[in-house]
């Protein structure tokens, strides 16, 4: 069903009303009464201000959640009745879905088209989904001798710390906050500071199910000050993160400093898109080549950034993916014609355009874009840009842009397109394009990559992990397989031996 003009408009101008941390079940300013300014990367301009947190604040939240825990409020609700809570919440997220896309693009950029099917889309997916597993998990009995029994059983681990990017932030706090739910958890969830306000509207739809209090709490501020208060705490169980390499290794050493906690991180990927001269469609290759590097802005972990191309159909494939990125409209993401939105910060359009003038120079030839544009609006736009001639030795084939920028090589064989593929230090998403069911398979087992698409790409749901080899990080979203993240396995054995023997 498509969202009417008038209420985009009505929704577009709708006051937002200044942020506050949810503690203990109560929206509350900062302990030292701190906040910032949130700005719009439609327009430049100031949509409102949220706390900026500090380690008090974290202090506070988390020891909600370990009170919460300890009370048996959540983690010891029968699973029925956390289905309910959890599918209620969903309910209210699919009822309430414009306002909160329409907020997170204001917040955010994202085209709204895209945002309303990826944010509160997916997020009232992702807690149906694990609303509805939470009473179908089941423990085991070990094959034991007749004398004892086995008995392995699953617990939630306790506080969870869940810190999430801008790029997709309800998406990906939901594939991290709705298993910790499940499995009887209580989480502190600290957004992106630039782009919070989406996932304060969700934790008042929480509380609205009955999400009972400190079981869901929220700290919005700096990743150095929050995120770190959250990763030395020594009353966080779990750590689950979703960001940058750098970011996560110092959570790692958080960990090590503190109490040893469990880290799961996901940390972006520099993924490749091979097109073999056998793709059984070229038109849907090049097609989904754009949308796989241009949608979000490029801002997005598994973005295809790297298109590899068979020589023999190399220059007439680059030709149409030239042509099509150039047909796209890029512009304000509350315009039903735009197809690309904003860049989310200026810090980050200009680390795109930096990214441009080092391709350049190191010998990369740029084929199309490469400039802001739209600047007079005082938003942050850039055209899609493509770079042909792309070496593997290169800064933009080896490191996440996190723009719209598509680097393009062309390949021999099947050899040298896995050699070309495995090059970098990521491993989280890659795509095959072929008519040839053994040269896929073969794909699929040599290219390192946590999720391999193959004549498609993009478009996986919440059935299948997600999840990163080499330096794309460890641990997965989604799926029934993400609950282990979240979960403890205890095991009892059980003597029968009653002593008469």
């Amino acid at each position: 069903m498509m969202t009417k003009a008038t209420t985009l408009a009505k929704l577009r101008e709708r006051p937002v009303t200044p942020g506050q941390h949810l503690i203990d079940g109560a929206w509350t300013d900062s302990v030292d009464g701190s906040t910032k300014e949130v700005i719009s990367p439609i327009d430049g301009k100031v949509l409102t201000r949220i706390a900026t947190g500090g380690e008090k604040d974290v202090d506070l939240a988390v020891r909600a959640a370990r009170r919460s825990f300890e009370s048996g409020a959540w983690s010891l609700m029968s699973p029925a009745n956390r289905k309910n809570v959890l599918t209620r919440l969903a309910d209210l997220i699919d009822l309430h879905k414009e306002e909160l896309a329409v907020l997170g693009v204001r917040d955010n950029g994202t085209e709204f088209k895209m945002a309303l099917k990826a944010e509160p889309g997916s997020a009232a997916g992702s807690f149906r989904y694990y609303g509805e597993a939470v009473d179908k998990i089941y423990g085991q009995i070990a094959p034991t001798a007749e004398e004892s029994i086995g008995l392995i059983s699953r617990e939630p681990v306790g506080v969870v710390g869940a810190i999430v990017p801008w790029n997709f932030p309800l998406m990906i706090a939901a594939w991290k906050i709705a298993p910790a739910l499940a499995a009887g958890n209580s989480v502190v969830l600290k957004p992106a500071q630039s782009a919070s306000l989406s996932l304060l509207q969700l934790a008042r739809l929480a509380m609205e199910a009955g999400i009972p209090k400190g079981v869901l709490n929220v700290v919005t501020g700096s990743g150095s000050v929050v995120g770190e208060a959250l990763g030395v705490h020594p009353d966080v169980d779990v750590l689950a993160f979703t960001g940058s390499g750098v970011v996560g290794r110092r959570l790692l050493n958080y960990a090590a400093q503190s109490n040893l906690k469990r880290v799961h991180l996901e940390l972006g990927g520099k993924s490749p898109n091979i097109v073999f001269a056998d793709a059984p469609d070229i038109e849907a290759a090049v097609a989904t080549a754009i949308n796989g590097i241009f949608r979000n802005s490029g801002q997005v972990c598994t973005a295809g950034s790297r298109l590899l191309v068979q020589e023999t159909i190399y220059e007439e494939f680059l030709e149409k993916v030239i042509s099509g990125a150039e047909q796209l409209v890029v512009g304000d993401p509350l315009d039903a014609a735009t197809d690309i939105g904003a860049v989310h910060t200026l810090d980050q359009l200009k680390n795109n355009l930096a990214y441009v003038e080092t391709a350049t120079a190191e010998g990369a030839v740029l084929r199309t874009g490469g400039k802001r544009i739209h600047e007079s609006s005082g938003g942050y736009y850039m055209e899609p840009t493509i770079f042909s001639g792309v070496r593997p030795d290169m800064r933009i084939a080896q490191e996440e842009v996190f723009g719209p920028v598509l680097a393009v090589t062309s390949f021999t064989d099947e050899q040298e397109a896995i050699e070309l593929a495995n090059s970098t230090s990521y491993g989280l998403a890659a795509a095959v394009w072929t008519g040839d069911l053994s040269r896929a398979h073969r794909m699929i087992r040599r290219i390192k990559a946590g999720l391999i698409h193959v004549n498609c790409y993009g478009g996986s749901d919440i059935t299948v992990p997600l999840g990163g080899m080499k330096q794309s990080g460890s641990g997965h979203d989604k799926s029934l397989l993400a609950l282990d993240k979240y979960t403890e396995i205890k095991t009892a054995w059980i003597s029968l031996n009653d002593g008469t023997n």
